[in-house]
């Protein structure tokens, strides 16, 4: 049977003043994740400052039932319980496969469309936003006088390409096109 993926999508807003502390906390979480077993990726998505308010950590397991197995840990309440005078809302997570927290939002909480539909509609979008940002980052490294370097700049782009397809691009997208996703 093959392995399919599962990933949460954690969502801590955090009181102001104490981002320095909730880092922290995250220093000493993030070992504790990273050995339970199946543990794939640990990525964390910082607010912008002044202009988010709300830190992102998407966790990729390599089933659902071990990522359950972290999120259901004692380890893990323990670490939720240590933190939560930080938080200005509750703990707020969504588990799933792939990449469906791209397509459902937190208000609807309905099935994510078919898998089909996921793939055209995230090629759709990441192809022109990856054209998009090397015409702009490409240009800009040299503006700035930095070395020519294909690696930093695709490391550069892609976390450009990703923040933008989290926070911006598809949730107004998917709203667009929500009647065809859906159906």
């Amino acid at each position: 049977m093959e392995k399919q993926g599962a990933s949460v999508v954690i969502s801590h807003h955090i009181l102001d003043g104490k981002h320095q502390q909730y880092e922290a906390w995250l220093n000493d979480i993030a070992p504790i994740c990273k050995s339970y077993p199946g543990h794939i990726d640990w990525q964390i998505i910082r607010p912008i400052p002044n202009l988010t308010f709300i830190y992102t950590v998407i966790i990729r397991f390599d089933t659902i039932e071990n990522l359950k197995n972290w999120m259901d840990s004692q380890d893990r309440k323990r670490f939720i319980e240590k933190v939560k005078p930080l938080f200005a809302k509750d703990d707020h997570y969504y588990i799933n496969s792939g990449l469906d927290f791209l397509f459902v939002s937190e208000a609807e909480k309905s099935k994510p469309p078919v898998s089909w539909k996921q793939f055209l509609v995230t090629w759709s979008a990441i192809y022109p936003l990856s054209l998009l940002m090397s015409s702009l980052v490409s240009p800009l490294f040299r503006m700035l006088h930095m070395p020519q370097n294909r690696f930093i700049e695709a490391f550069f782009i892609s976390g450009l390409i990703v923040l933008l397809m989290v926070y911006v691009v598809m949730p107004q997208y998917t709203k667009l096109i929500k009647k065809w996703l859906y159906n």
